[in-house]
């Protein structure tokens, strides 16, 4: 089944369209709050510049969502999200959001395609992949450095690639690639790993996985075409190396998304910060969940705020793990 990358829905911009509700960001939690607000009879749009599910989307088999005793691959999970949300009567677009702004009693979202006027705004951007920042990340971007296997894997079919984390995401995705890969070096900073322990079973279980304790990367390596190396120092003895490689990926956390900073200036220009699930104390509230909350609480949550979602200017959700 396709992504749904750049699907285009809903409606565009007009000037005298107030919706009920307009939801930043098309994955899970926004997702999942675009069903609630469907199902309430709300008028919603969703708003998403990448693809619909988010990170799942970008995630090989996921095994720890309820409802799927033998896993589910990432890009069904993501489709079948969306699809069950639109059916609902969800409206989307995609789009970038560029702003978010107060008007009165209305929100004013601005998108690349327009302004759209909301009665409420649910921020559930989510986060961007962590960058190493080192010399080379950029350059080769598409050219051997990737943050999704799923999507790059193929690409190194019998190659040596290299990992970069210890958490989830990065044993996770590099269990996926030595399907593919002939090599896969994990390059984490500490001496053990983050991930839960049975990814650390499987990793430590397969042949083709290796790992690079105590090391941090310094360098992507290249020439003019695509990634040849890594640079790498170890943090415990300062003693550098170089690995030959032509895939670097590189799962080293998430910062949160550009459209949370602005709902956060909502907040600074007059919003209350209120608890999740609380009434509002007065219109302009806004409620937050905050980059550690769990997923399995977005449920019972978003029942709570969308019965009331009238009194609520924001309801700020991040999810960046």
């Amino acid at each position: 089944m396709a992504l749904h990358l750049g699907v285009t829905g809903g409606q565009g911009p007009e000037s005298d369209r107030i919706y009920d509700v307009i939801i930043v960001g098309g994955g899970a939690a926004g997702l999942t709050a675009g069903l609630y607000a469907s199902r309430a009879k709300m008028d919603a749009l969703l708003l998403e510049k990448s693809v619909w599910g988010g990170q799942i989307a970008f995630t090989g088999l996921v095994e720890n969502y309820p409802g799927f005793p033998d896993g589910a691959m990432g890009p069904d999970l993501a489709i079948w999200m969306y699809e069950q949300a639109t059916k609902q009567g969800l409206q989307t677009l995609s789009t970038e959001v560029t702003g978010i702004e107060l008007r009165g009693q209305i929100r004013v979202v601005q998108t690349i395609d327009g302004d759209f006027l909301a009665k409420a705004v649910v921020v559930a951007s989510g986060g961007e992949h962590r960058k190493l920042g080192v010399p080379g990340e950029e350059e080769y971007a598409a050219r051997g450095v990737s943050n999704c296997a799923v999507c790059d894997g193929a690409f190194f079919r019998g190659e040596i690639v290299a990992v970069i984390g210890g958490g989830d995401a990065a044993i996770d995705e590099g269990l996926y690639l030595t399907r593919l890969a002939k090599q896969v070096l994990v390059i984490h900073r500490r001496d053990q790993l983050r991930a839960s322990p049975v990814l650390q079973e499987r990793a430590f279980a397969t042949p083709n996985m290796s790992f690079i304790w105590n090391s941090v990367v310094e360098e992507v390596l290249g020439d003019t075409n695509q990634v040849t190396g890594i640079r790498v120092r170890n943090v415990k003895t300062n003693e550098p190396s170089v690995l030959d490689v032509t895939g670097v990926f590189i799962y080293i956390g998430f910062d949160p998304a550009a459209a949370i900073a602005h709902a956060r200036k909502l907040i600074e220009e007059g919003a209350d910060l209120i608890d999740l699930g609380a009434e509002s104390s007065r219109p302009g509230a806004a409620a937050v969940v905050s980059a550690d909350e769990e997923l399995r609480r977005l449920l019972p949550v978003w029942k709570s705020v969308s019965s009331k979602l009238s009194s609520f200017s924001v309801v700020l959700v991040i999810l960046a793990s």
